[in-house]
């Protein structure tokens, strides 16, 4: 109900916000710093801040030229606030399409707020959140899906993520899609005129063309959703649940992976009684490691709901590490063995990484067994650090990282990915109709609803409603 409201909100004010107003945001993150960017964006964004900052060498601001900066100060009537630098960019070459100011002050909270509410005293309003790349999508300086990679690139916090966003925010996606909604746009141009037409039982599309056409565009869709499992992995990180039975040393093994003590270690049995999570990143991927309560038969109230939670972390889980003693393997060979198939029974969709953890304690003999016998199993002493680099390349080998060096498009948002299923459905079903040699009148409705959907991911075709819900999720300067 809170979120449904919160949407509603974030409509009501889209749908009412002026766009010619000028605007102004804290541009750099809140609080004190070295330094601080507060941008104006609009027709008048010039023209205040000309109003109240006075150039040292005596230039006056508006007189300027586009993409040049400027030393001065901010000035409340007599009053200096603080000296500055102020950058313009004068429309349309600016990250808006608007003019753009951007004065760049001493970091001072007190500072920062003096200028802003100087600069709305002067006639500007406070931003909205994402309202300066709104006005860049609504100027046409991008497309919808390049806008919202701007919020990925500004969220990203591991290499692929990061290359991810850039790849998306140059256009990749969008221009791949653009060129399919082209084509395609072509051909319907062509079935509608022969609607035009009927009469006379002409045909201006070529139906052997079409049907190439078709059929690659389908290739296209199925290729762009399959990324999407890809995609999402390596712009959320790949989570990993860390399950065994008490004591076996999940907790040391999370501590040696984060490279500091994060997790309570003891010999005591149960000490883990809820997950603790925690991100790394391994060769440019995201990977957020979840260590568990120990697995076992319990009274205790509090760490038997533990357990429950380790359960439900593996299914959450793409990748289960299961623990499991050296010692027991030379002791209890059979019972570990039986405990290995139960895990994967149970989750037999799972990547799953079998350690045999704390071989320290083993003679070289014992160690050599179980390597020659149990080949699929990785020792480990999480303790001392062996086999932990060894992990982290296992850990790789999970991710499809393939598609990303070589610059392939590759899908991470769940709304471009609904939009392509929706699409898919739809040629699919102009293929039903070629094949069944249906009129063009019909084949024309299912190609105009393929091309609705991939204009929704560009933003060729919109609404208030997605749009407000889109850019309530960026921050407030951007």
């Amino acid at each position: 109900m809170l979120q449904n409201s919160h949407r509603t909100i974030v409509n009501f004010y889209f749908c009412t916000m002026n766009h010619q107003d000028t605007i102004v945001a804290l541009a750099t993150p809140s609080g004190a710093g070295a330094i601080a960017v507060i941008r104006l964006s609009g027709p008048r964004a010039i023209e205040i801040a000309s109003n109240v900052f006075t150039s040292v060498s005596g230039k006056v601001l508006k007189a300027q030229k586009t993409h040049t900066v400027h030393l001065g100060h901010i000035n409340d009537d007599a009053r200096v606030i603080d000296e500055v630098l102020a950058t313009l960019f004068k429309n349309p070459h600016s990250y808006t399409g608007e003019d753009v100011v951007e004065l760049s002050c001493h970091g001072s909270n007190y500072i920062q707020q003096e200028i802003i509410q100087l600069l709305l005293r002067k006639g500007c309003r406070m931003a909205q959140a994402g309202e300066f790349t709104l006005r860049a999508f609504l100027n046409g300086k991008m497309d919808l899906s390049q806008a919202e990679a701007v919020a990925d690139l500004i969220a990203s916090d591991s290499a692929a993520s990061h290359q991810l966003a850039i790849q998306q925010m140059r256009g990749g996606f969008s221009s791949e899609i653009q060129r399919l909604r082209e084509e395609l746009l072509h051909f319907a141009s062509m079935i509608e005129l022969e609607l035009d037409f009927a009469e006379e039982d002409v045909e201006f599309a070529n139906r052997e063309a079409f049907q190439q056409l078709i059929t690659k565009i389908i290739q296209v869709l199925k290729r762009l959703i399959d990324s999407f499992a890809t995609g999402n992995v390596l712009k959320n990180g790949i989570p990993v649940a860390i399950v065994g039975e008490p004591n076996v040393g999940k907790s040391t093994l999370l501590n040696a992976l984060l490279n500091e003590d994060r997790a309570i270690v003891s010999d005591i049995a149960g000490t883990t009684r809820d997950t603790i999570e925690d991100e790394i990143t391994i060769g440019g991927i995201g990977f957020r490691f979840i260590d568990t309560a120990g697995i076992r038969e319990t009274v205790d109230v509090i760490e038997g709901l533990g357990i429950q939670k380790t359960f439900q972390k593996m299914e959450q889980a793409q990748v289960v590490i299961l623990m499991l003693s050296a010692q027991k393997f030379i002791d209890n060979e059979a019972a570990l063995l039986l405990e290995i198939e139960k895990v994967k029974n149970k989750f037999p969709q799972k990547a799953l990484v079998i350690l045999a953890n704390k071989v320290d304690q083993l003679s070289e003999k014992d160690q050599t067994h179980l390597t020659q016998q149990f080949p699929e199993i990785h020792l480990l002493s999480a303790k001392t650090g062996r086999g932990v680099d060894e992990l982290k390349n296992v850990l790789l080998h999970f991710i499809n990282t393939g598609a990303l060096r070589n610059n392939e498009t590759i899908v991470t948002n769940s709304r471009h990915y609904d939009a392509l299923l929706k699409a898919l459905e739809e040629i699919q079903r102009v293929q039903q109709g070629i094949d069944n040699d249906l009129s063009g009148d019909l084949l024309a409705i299912d190609i105009r609803q393929a091309l609705y959907h991939f204009g929704e991911i560009t933003g060729e075709i919109s609404n208030d409603e997605l749009l407000g819900n889109i850019f309530a999720n960026f921050c407030i300067g951007k």
